[in-house]
């Protein structure tokens, strides 16, 4: 494995060229090449980002776009299950499904059919379903 680094070292930036692999690297500064033993060097590993693993989503439905509303699929009341279409929307003179963000039930439905609608506002909300994840 070899790496060019940039360091600075008291105050002085140096491009360092470093080789090696395990405990053992070779490190080379202005020509002269350095012998570096690191003990209890362990491989470096990358982290993976989370996508936001355990983030609570939002039982919220909104459009980032305002259009008209052609269809509402569901009613006060209703079981709704994640990604299930709950409206569809006119937008561009495009037809646009509006899918559930999370399982659970609608508890507001602040939209009729034919409606035109602003971008950003609560369209309807759905009231998450317990999980065994929340309990914990």
């Amino acid at each position: 494995m070899s790496d060019t680094r940039k360091v600075i070292i008291d105050g002085t930036e140096f491009e360092v060229e470093i080789e090696g692999e395990g405990t053992t690297f070779s490190a080379t500064v202005e020509g002269r090449t350095f012998e570096i033993q690191i003990p209890d060097a362990a491989p470096v590993v990358k982290k993976k980002r989370s996508a936001g693993g355990k983030k609570k989503k939002s039982g919220t439905v909104t459009s980032s776009i305002p259009g008209k509303i052609v269809t509402v699929e569901v009613k006060q009341g209703d079981e709704v299950t994640e990604g299930q279409v709950v409206l569809i929307l006119e937008a561009m003179k495009m037809q646009n499904e509006v899918q559930a963000p999370v399982t659970g039930t609608v508890i507001s439905v602040n939209i009729s059919e034919g409606d035109a609608i602003e971008a950003n506002i609560p369209l309807l909300v759905i009231e998450p379903a317990v999980t065994d994840e929340d309990s914990e």
